[in-house]
């Protein structure tokens, strides 16, 4: 007996699961890697704010341990943009790949900011390497991540909101 009928993971995963298990595996490859070198969580959220004090001069940006690792952590952010325009070059799917009104991804963007901050810090560094690490915070963290994400779909589902 299989623990997922085979329709249903046929339906959830149409082009199969290995790229998603080889994406998994590249991850969490490069936060160990990251870590191994540095001693410091590579979370998404650090490592753009801490790209941000080249420009800012906001005191919280001009901590000690993120201006004196901004340096790979430009690096890991240009990966990050590099990444996408890389992607976007091999499949010609042009640069805008999504049918989600501009109005909407702002305020997403905007509300997924303002979570980022008030759960200091974000799916990455939470769900990557605090939850790989037993951080009680960070599993606590994910929970809501997926509390509030699975609440929102619903609604939105209900109310019959589409792209």
């Amino acid at each position: 007996m299989a623990l997922v009928p085979p329709e249903l993971f046929q339906t959830l995963f149409p082009n199969g699961i290995v790229h998603y298990a080889l994406g998994g595996v590249l991850i969490g490859l490069g936060v160990a890697f990251i870590y191994a070198l540095t001693g410091l969580t590579p979370g998404a959220s650090s490592v753009l704010e801490s790209t941000w004090s080249y420009v800012s001069k906001r005191p919280a940006l001009s901590e000690g341990p993120l201006r004196a690792s901004r340096g790979w952590r430009l690096v890991f952010t240009a990966g990050i943009v590099s990444g996408a325009v890389l992607y976007t070059g091999l499949t010609g799917g042009g640069v805008w790949t999504t049918d989600v009104q501009l109005w909407r991804l702002a305020i997403g963007g905007f509300l997924v900011g303002l979570g980022t901050r008030l759960g200091k810090g974000c799916t990455s560094g939470h769900g990557i390497c605090g939850v790989g690490s037993l951080s009680e915070t960070s599993l606590l963290n994910v929970l809501v991540f997926l509390l509030v994400a699975i609440g929102t779909a619903g609604i939105v589902v209900s109310l019959g909101v589409s792209p």
